[in-house]
């Protein structure tokens, strides 16, 4: 393989210092495994996986794989299989990011969506679902749940990069388990150079495995939003026996260290390295004395844009730290005070009000005036004028609705629900001043916040 092949430049990322964070006595190090050529650390375990099935004759040319997959693995699978003419099929779970989805689409691969909110032995559930669709179709399932070529890429690649680029000088390494090969592998090689490197798990609350290194109980797993680690089974191809330590981070927690991380570093991060570096932090501040603690930037914030980084998605998740009104206020999504308000002038086209709809995923838009809202125009309202031959480039408000229903923040949840039962959707108004528009869909997030 020539040096000018991409696959090639997959390894040898390069390790930066956290130095804006409160490490306590620790330096803290973060593997910038986003610089992989599909942007996260499972390029290793792709190319590892896909060379041993290569060597063992299990694939041949022309040959098509399927793989169940949290999203990363799938880009990397997607960017070795383009490369070398293999076809593809993807099982992914329903709650990962859209943006991992179209890449993956874009790269070629097939996409089965399935069910994320059932467990190992369901039809749905999507290793289940991947294995079979492999034993149906004839394809090599690659199966990074019981491949031992995924733990060999870091044992033989990751590990003796960090040795080397720290100097011989690691006294804690910190990773989460999706499949558990990144952990696997670090812990086997850390155990040959240097057996006093504490290994330490990350872990999502809502998965059963850090409570399982403390006990050795498989408990009943949870739900949890970041994506790509966290199990609600031991994955056979890991080994946990080295673990010394082991964090349990919430959602919350994990999606606000990447954000401060963005904001204090500069660096754009996934949901998984929010939870690596959380329970990082925790491990730094507890020490008494120096350490030098490597971590890792699994893949980009890039991937996560509508999730994580978005304010308003965090609020329909019920991860938002906005103070709570006690009041309609408080299924408002998007609030004038936020800036997050999308909205139109009377003044604007047609044109504007579509395509502004169209690109923030809205079918309503409220007309603004000041703080003053004088109409509302929605899809109906578009349609219905274009087809009476009003021109795209007519004024909003000679389309708008102006007779409009409004609530004050004070009014009861029945009277919302009543207004929702005459197919209007609920502005929100006090003392003439707009405070935000109120849908179905936003009641209806509440309502699930508040059963969870």
């Amino acid at each position: 393989m020539s040096s000018a092949d991409l696959l090639s430049q997959i390894g040898q990322t390069p390790i930066v210092h956290l130095a804006g964070l409160d490490t306590g006595p620790c330096d803290l190090f973060v593997k910038l495994e986003s610089q992989n050529p599909s942007g996260s650390i499972k390029d290793r375990i792709a190319v590892s996986m896909i060379d041993a099935a290569e060597r063992e004759g299990r694939l041949k040319p022309g040959g098509a794989l399927v793989e169940a997959t949290a999203g990363n693995t799938g880009l990397a699978l997607a960017l070795v299989a383009a490369r070398r003419g293999y076809r593809l099929t993807l099982v992914i779970p329903d709650k990962m990011s859209r943006e991992k989805i179209a890449h993956v689409r874009a790269m070629g691969a097939e996409v089965v969506l399935t069910r994320s909110d059932v467990g190992k032995g369901h039809p749905a559930y999507y290793q289940d679902l991947a294995e079979r669709l492999a034993r149906d179709s004839g394809a090599v399932y690659i199966d990074q749940f019981n491949n031992p070529a995924n733990p060999r890429a870091h044992e033989t690649g990751t590990g003796p990069e960090i040795w080397s680029q720290l100097e011989g000088r690691v006294d804690a390494v910190v990773a989460g388990v999706g499949s558990g090969g990144t952990l696997t592998g670090l812990s086997r090689f850390f155990a040959r150079v240097s057996p006093g490197t504490d290994i330490v798990l990350a872990d999502p609350e809502g998965s059963i495995l850090a409570e399982y290194t403390r006990s050795g109980h498989v408990g009943t797993a949870g739900s949890w939003l970041v994506e790509g680690i966290g199990e609600d089974f031991v994955p056979p191809v890991s080994d946990l026996s080295r673990v010394r330590h082991a964090y349990t981070i919430s959602d919350a927690e994990s999606f606000a260290t990447a954000r401060t991380v963005l904001r204090r570093e500069g660096l754009l991060v996934g949901s998984s390295s929010g939870t690596l570096i959380a329970a990082a932090l925790r491990y730094c501040r507890a020490q008494t004395e120096p350490k030098r603690v490597v971590t890792f930037v699994c893949d980009s914030g890039n991937k996560y844009l509508s999730k994580m980084y978005n304010d308003t998605w965090l609020n329909d998740q019920g991860l938002s730290d906005r103070p709570s009104t006690g009041d309609l206020r408080d299924l408002i999504a998007r609030r004038p005070e936020d800036g997050a308000v999308i909205h139109a002038g009377p003044e604007e086209t047609l044109r504007i009000a579509y395509q502004r709809m169209k690109l923030n995923d809205v079918s309503q838009l409220p007309v603004l005036e000041g703080e003053r809202c004088i109409g509302l125009i929605d899809e109906s309202d578009l349609l219905l004028a274009l087809q009476r031959g009003i021109a795209f480039d007519t004024p909003i408000r000679d389309a708008m609705v102006t007779r409009l229903e409004t609530l004050p923040p004070s009014a009861s949840h029945e009277q919302l629900v009543a207004l929702f039962a005459r197919d209007h959707v609920a502005l929100v108004v006090e003392d003439g001043r707009f405070l935000g528009l109120i849908t179905r869909i936003d009641y209806l997030n509440a309502l699930r916040g508040k059963a969870a």
